[in-house]
């Protein structure tokens, strides 16, 4: 007879992997869809720009991913990157001589903050996740107004070396592309190999008992949404290095296209449930439909009614796969 324990990896394992095997039979779906549709879809050239469109997204899922696998959200994401973007622009623009790394530690710096701030409200203040930072969405996003007097900083503003973190690359890799596949490497690792990593897993899997084992929840809390603001900051100057301006309302609403992107890659809502392998899959997914639709002659209202079919589409599938899963899990358990 197998344990309760037992029975519950196994099912999380075969979960995870119906999701990613899911999710790739969507993602070549798509592929060979839009091929057929325009067959410029599938040049190198193409390729190439879908992911440096995408790396920020990427970027921004890693961290959003432990959150939610913790159990919890994060609304502030997109005031984050718009705080950080505005706070590096204004650094580089006031003090052109500014080597870029220290624009860029500064912007991961003020990031960090963020992210401290809102996990000290989850965490010590036991604020509902989406009330704490719905709130701090509305907060960092009226500082960058009053920091920039609501006003831009233009392109030519921007010394090169700070654009160049966005249009160079190595061989025919951007940047963008690079920053991101570092921190799927660096995360990858830390969740699968570290025992930090495991505890985050445990914290969203069963709180309860997380509390009896001696994990310290509240650490494991604050750090996750710490990370996320040290992600955010970094993705924030990564964006106005690529659009060559920073504004006060950039990113707004981005935060759903992140949290689609986890929702898409197989991460449970309900914590304890996501793997690198399927929020990469998540991320190319929402790429290619950013890429394609409109290359197809598609409008931008079909196309967001395309992408929330989509997503409500992948996250009826997990709905029924967890329910089949926990069902053979059970006759299994009673054998």
């Amino acid at each position: 007879m197998l344990s309760a324990q037992t029975v519950s990896n196994e099912n999380k394992k075969r979960r995870g992997s119906m999701r990613e095997f899911g999710m790739l039979f969507i993602l070549i779906a798509l592929a060979v869809f839009f091929t057929v549709a325009n067959p410029r879809f599938i040049s190198g050239e193409n390729l190439l720009d879908m992911f440096r469109n995408t790396a920020i997204l990427g970027i921004l899922a890693v961290g959003m991913m432990m959150i939610i696998t913790t159990g919890g959200i994060d609304l502030s994401v997109g005031a984050v990157v718009s705080l950080t973007g505005m706070v590096s622009a204004l650094l580089v623009r006031d003090f052109p001589n500014t080597p870029v790394i220290a624009a860029i530690l500064v912007a991961m710096l003020v990031g960090t903050g963020c992210g401290l701030i809102n996990g000290f409200l989850v965490a010590k203040g036991r604020i509902i996740p989406i009330i704490a930072t719905l709130a701090t969405m509305n907060a960092f996003r009226g500082f960058t107004f009053i920091i920039s007097d609501s006003a831009w900083v233009s392109a030519h503003e921007f010394p090169a070396d700070y654009k160049a973190l966005a249009t160079g690359g190595l061989g025919p890799v951007n940047n963008l592309v690079i920053f991101w596949i570092v921190v799927m490497i660096v995360f990858y690792y830390f969740q699968t190999y570290t025992r930090t990593g495991r505890y985050v897993y445990a914290v969203g899997s069963n709180p309860d008992v997380v509390n009896i084992t001696g994990i310290r929840k509240d650490r494991i809390l604050i750090l996750v949404y710490t990370i996320q603001g040290l992600l955010a900051g970094l993705a924030g100057i990564l964006w106005t290095a690529k659009f060559a301006s920073a504004q006060p309302d950039t990113a707004t609403g981005y935060e759903i296209n992140v949290i689609a992107a986890c929702v898409l890659g197989g991460v449970s809502i309900n914590g304890g449930a996501g793997k690198m392998q399927g929020l990469i899959l998540g991320v190319l997914t929402l790429g290619i439909l950013e890429n394609a639709l409109p290359l197809v002659n598609i409008s931008v209202f079909w196309q967001n009614f395309i992408k929330g079919m989509i997503i409500l589409t992948a996250i009826v599938a997990n709905v029924l796969i967890k329910r089949r899963s926990t069902a053979q899990g059970l006759k299994r358990r009673e054998i």
